[in-house]
């Protein structure tokens, strides 16, 4: 018989209760606190399920009426410079961050303070989607952030935030200040990969992070036994190694007793923790109707939670203490109601026999894609440096190492950087080398990850967002971006925008294209197209060393998400670099013009550049080559594109990249409505086909656009214009 040794977990877990004689040793000024802001924030959620049955709401009004003591419980005893985050129900996480920071030490006795209406006046305008609000309306009821007070956004996706929580938590171990970053979210997304990937990253780099799981028991109308075995969710701790508690969520002070036990784990350097608070909403995931109302929960089970609310228990101890009597608990209520009456008579006006929103209060419709992106920097400021402009003393460098080099020098000068992704700190500089030194000079800011996309470049992005660093993250593959899909594209790059414009991301994402190695469908993706039609990405593709120096040096000022686009087949290409100076910039926003021409303009940029010059002369075309150099929408440089456009007016867009995810559609249809009168023909295209390069490497050389592609495209062009080439030389040069 085999023997059997039964295991235990390495990190403990623990179910945590009150008792009466916790209760009785309570401290009067923390109840009084939990119990003023308990029903502030029931009478705010009240006062929106209202608004919302009126019509008033426009989209959902995610309410946490019954799910207060958990937020409440846990948030008033944070420091104000411990962070939150939350998911798409969380208003009361965030009122609770908001309202400790105004007003760290509420009494249940006093009148509320001009900053204590201002917090719940902002709170409601921006649910209500208007201009007082933290996020000018933008964000609404499900994306509420106010920085200054530690609430670092709430979050539609759900456990879209937990990566961007963690991002704070690693900003927060860097700079050695103890504070904590606490992230909320629900039952539904502790299954989630990304949640499960941020549990296993914060506990390998023990960052003083606290994962809060509201378990409320219900996705919408799915019970949680359905779709879950063990639904006592905490024991998904256990598995990455960290200490979990389960609470009583309706218990506010039994999810405090918890969470200082937790918070004094992480601010000791032995994080992250999780607490899973049992938790019930009185009503159903969206709307001011129960649950019962849809068939899903019977009265019963509502009305045995009911008689569990927070708010009830909290004022019966302080009752029973003497703290307060009951006329004090119904005068506190009545004031809350109150100020929330007197915040929507603000923001609503009657209309009617009804009310209607008061439509000076709603954002000027010209805002609508302010903040899309940051400024550029004051590139006057800096030493601009292009390669036909140098006269000094320069070295032959290959792509690659120059890569490296002025990662290395921008990390000598600037402490606030950090690199991160898989393998860069091993194999001399990752699969490519393109890290090579940076893990031996600077340790500790080059950051080696696990196989998990969505947890690094979220939590790349919350460390950007926090503003006291400047993360660089590396993409083996640009392919890989799907996997970390949410992050990239509904977490960083709309993060300005959808939290009212001012939300700086710092971050630079490096990328290879890796087309024609052989790698096949999931790692041969040219990711232009993609990121160029997503909003808030900026996107630099150098085709030369100097090139990629200048505009590495310029990307590292900006305060935008930027794609930094590399190619295999540039890496061990080589070229002129000054000899010793390695801190000049190339502005974004600025093409270069590598070949004049009078005939024909051909747009292009990374490894297609070289290739178009070199289809140009054999071809014998007078053909202008501009290498785009910036390549998202803001950045293009319309004055030399559009320049040379009405000089030649005949356009070739060259790319390598498959027709599905091409850049150049949306790039042919911009020239077309700005310089259709100037285009003796349509834009014309050099793209790959349809299908993804495959790993036959027949199939893969017939997929994506090499140099025969191009020099057809450019006698298609020449032809269409009335100047067809040569066959003979066609055939002969590219047979």
């Amino acid at each position: 018989m085999p023997e059997r040794m039964r295991l235990t977990a390495a990190a403990p877990w623990i179910e945590l209760r009150t008792t009466q004689a916790d209760w009785d040793a309570a401290d009067p000024v923390l109840l009084g606190e939990i119990l003023t802001q308990l029903h502030l924030i029931r009478a705010f959620e009240e006062t929106v399920l209202n608004l919302a049955g009126e019509g008033l709401v426009h989209g959902p009004a995610h309410s946490s009426v019954g799910q207060e003591g958990g937020a409440v419980g846990s948030i008033v005893g944070l420091r104000v410079s411990d962070q939150i985050n939350g998911s798409h129900r969380g208003h009361h996480q965030f009122l609770a961050k908001a309202l400790a920071y105004v007003a760290p030490r509420l009494d249940p006795k006093a009148e509320f303070s001009e900053q204590v209406e201002q917090v719940l006046h902002q709170s409601l305008a921006e649910i209500l989607g208007l201009e007082p609000g933290f996020g000018h309306g933008r964000g609404g009821s499900m994306h509420l952030r106010w920085a200054e007070a530690g609430a670092l956004g709430t979050n539609a996706i759900v456990g879209g935030g937990v990566p961007l929580a963690a991002g704070a938590a690693m900003a927060h171990k860097m700079a050695g200040t103890g504070d904590v970053a606490v992230t909320y979210f629900g039952d539904g997304a502790i299954n989630i990969g990304s949640t499960l990937e941020t549990m296993n990253l914060a506990a390998a780099w023990s960052l003083p992070m606290l994962f809060f799981v509201e378990n409320n028991l219900y996705a919408v109308a799915t019970k949680i036994d359905e779709v879950t075995r063990e639904a006592r969710l905490s024991g998904r701790g256990g598995g990455f190694g960290i200490q979990s508690w389960r609470v009583d969520g309706m218990d506010p002070l039994a999810v405090h007793l918890a969470t200082q036990e937790a918070l004094a784990l992480c601010r000791e350097g032995r994080g992250p923790a999780l607490i899973e608070a049992e938790v019930y909403r009185f009503f159903h995931q969206n709307g001011p109707l129960p649950g019962s109302a849809f068939g899903y929960r019977s009265k019963e089970e509502e009305a045995a939670w009911r008689a569990r609310d927070p708010l009830t228990l909290t004022g019966a101890e302080m009752v029973r203490r003497n703290l307060l009597d009951e006329a004090d608990v119904s005068d506190l209520r009545e004031r809350c109601r109150s100020i929330m009456a007197e915040v929507a008579g603000r923001l609503v006006e009657p209309h009617g026999n009804s009310r209607r929103i008061r439509p000076e209060l709603w954002p000027d419709t010209a805002f609508v894609d302010v903040g899309i992106r940051g400024e550029l920097p004051d590139w006057q400021s800096a030493r601009i440096l292009e390669a036909s402009a140098y006269q000094g003393e320069t070295r032959e460098r290959k792509f690659v190492d120059t890569i490296a080099d002025v990662l290395y020098r921008r990390f000598e000068t600037d402490p606030s950087l950090v690199v991160m992704g898989e393998d860069i700190h091993r194999l001399k500089g990752g699969t490519n080398g393109a890290t090579r030194g940076l893990a031996d000079a600077f340790p500790g800011r080059v950051l080696g990850t696990p196989i998990s996309e969505a947890a690094f470049t979220g939590l790349a992005g919350g460390l950007a967002m926090d503003g006291r660093y400047r993360p660089i993250i590396e993409f083996m593959y640009p392919d890989f971006m799907w996997v970390a899909a949410d992050q990239v594209f509904n977490q960083i790059g709309k993060a300005r925008h959808m939290f009212g414009g001012d939300t700086d991301v710092p971050l630079v994402l490096r990328t290879k294209i890796a087309i024609g190695t052989g790698y096949g469908s999931q790692h041969s993706l040219d990711p232009t197209g993609v990121f160029a039609t997503s909003p808030g990405w900026r996107i630099v593709a150098p085709s030369t060393p100097h090139d990629y120096v200048g505009l590495m040096n310029a990307a590292l000022r900006c305060r935008d998400p930027i794609l930094v686009i590399e190619h295999v087949d540039l890496y061990q290409t080589t070229g002129s670099i000054p000899a010793d100076d390695l801190d000049y910039i190339i502005p974004l926003g600025k093409a270069c013009i590598v070949r004049p021409g009078r005939e024909l303009t051909v747009l292009t940029y990374s490894a297609m550049v070289a290739r178009s010059i070199e289809a140009v002369e054999q071809l014998g075309v007078d053909a202008e080559v501009i290498d785009l150099r910036t390549l998202d929408r803001a950045s293009l440089d319309w004055e030399t594109i559009g320049d040379s456009i009405c000089r030649t007016n005949n356009v070739v867009i060259v790319e390598q990249g498959s027709l599905g995810t091409s850049y150049g559609a949306m790039l042919a249809d911009e020239i077309q409505r700005r310089y259709l009168d100037w285009l003796d023909q349509p834009v014309q295209r050099v793209h790959g086909r349809e299908a993804s390069p495959t790993i036959s490497k027949v199939l893969e050389r017939a997929a994506f656009a090499g140099s025969n592609e191009v020099a057809h495209g450019l006698a298609v062009a020449m032809a269409g214009k009335g100047t067809p080439i040569d066959g003979a030389r066609f055939n002969e040069t590219f047979r």
